[in-house]
């Protein structure tokens, strides 16, 4: 009987690092090293003969982790903060026309430092064109065009 359970608690901790892989980042790594804290704890089971040691051992591992180890791992596994793309950043800017824009005929506007083909928003014929000079807004993007107003 002794040895039973500490194999249990091998197989147990085997089939919760097989999840965490089935699963994937769900659960940021938890089931694997509890699983891990399983198998640990059955090995040296094993290793004593005593499922009671097995049995402390395989809790003991569980505790340390998530009383001590838990926070630090999931700081390392965090995403850093999100960084706006050069899109999210012109959304809303103002830009200088520095070629000609008229419906259906897009030009470039510079936002910031960086140059852009833009295209107006009301792209109807009779829209009014923005001559170079003029300001316009951003509105939205569409592929690599600003849509300006």
């Amino acid at each position: 009987m002794t040895n039973s359970v500490n194999w249990i608690l091998i197989i147990a901790g085997a089939l919760a690092i097989v999840a965490e892989v089935v699963l994937g980042v769900v659960t940021g790594f938890d089931l694997a090293i509890m699983g891990l804290a399983l198998m640990a704890g059955g090995g040296l089971g094993l290793a004593f003969g005593s499922a009671k040691v097995g049995l402390f051992a395989a809790g003991a591992f569980a505790f340390l982790y998530l009383a001590f180890f838990r926070r630090q791992v999931k700081s390392r596994l965090a995403a850093g903060p999100v960084r706006a793309t050069n899109i999210d950043v012109v959304l809303g800017k103002t830009g200088l026309v520095t070629e000609r824009i008229a419906p259906h005929a897009p030009g470039i506007v510079r936002v910031g430092d960086e140059l852009w083909r833009a295209a107006l928003m009301d792209d109807r014929p009779g829209a009014e064109p923005k001559e170079p000079g003029a300001t316009v807004v951003v509105d939205s993007v569409e592929g690599v065009t600003l849509k300006v107003r």
